[in-house]
């Protein structure tokens, strides 16, 4: 049997399968070029997207949603999008394609909103990292329900990543380790609620 995490698929296969898989990653990688460009307002959207908490609480709460979709560096980019390529198709199917996206939306919001209550408001963040956070907070409630069929193998790649990156988060600064616990844990609740048929 074909671990579910391998991914085999031609790129327009992908597509059509992922739609919503595809259209994040996409995004992810359509805004990291935009935001090269090394022009004034284009710099200072780029600003005015960041999960800047002091800016958050003076009201602009497009940036609870808009710094999911941003990253700081191209390993960044890549770490996240990476993840998202092969862990979120498995979701998106057995969610299915609207309800995915409105899971990946919510654990990242639940996230970046914790991370508003907890961190100072100095503190500001980019990243879709609390979202991708969720996706195994499904994984961990599908394989402790038997929810979903897991294979041995695909059970010990979930629960092994889940660890290393919560761990690394620790282990290297700069992190923001409160939206991927939060995004975890409202992964992990969602699905509750999301995976109903």
């Amino acid at each position: 049997m074909v671990a579910i995490f391998v991914r085999t698929e031609s790129f327009r296969e992908f597509r059509t399968y992922y739609p919503i898989t595809f259209l994040l990653l996409c995004i992810h990688i359509l805004l990291w070029a935009l935001f090269l460009i090394p022009a004034q307002p284009i710099q200072s959207l780029f600003y005015n997207f960041v999960g800047y908490n002091g800016a958050i609480g003076q009201g602009e709460y497009w940036r609870l949603a808009t710094s999911m979709f941003l990253h700081n560096s191209f390993a960044h980019l890549l770490f996240n999008s990476f993840s998202l390529f092969l862990f979120a198709p498995r979701l998106e199917r057995e969610l299915s394609r609207y309800k995915f996206l409105g899971f990946y939306i919510a654990c990242g919001l639940l996230a970046n909103v914790l991370t508003f209550i907890i961190q100072p408001a100095y503190y500001s963040h980019v990243g879709a990292s609390g979202a991708i956070f969720g996706i195994f907070g499904a994984y961990i409630y599908f394989i402790r329900n038997k929810t979903i069929y897991f294979t041995k193998s695909d059970q010990q790649i979930v629960i092994v990543l889940l660890i290393i990156g919560l761990l690394s988060g620790f282990l290297n600064s700069g992190v923001n380790n409160i939206a991927h616990i939060g995004g975890f844990i409202s992964g992990y609740l969602l699905t509750i609620l999301f995976a109903r048929k």
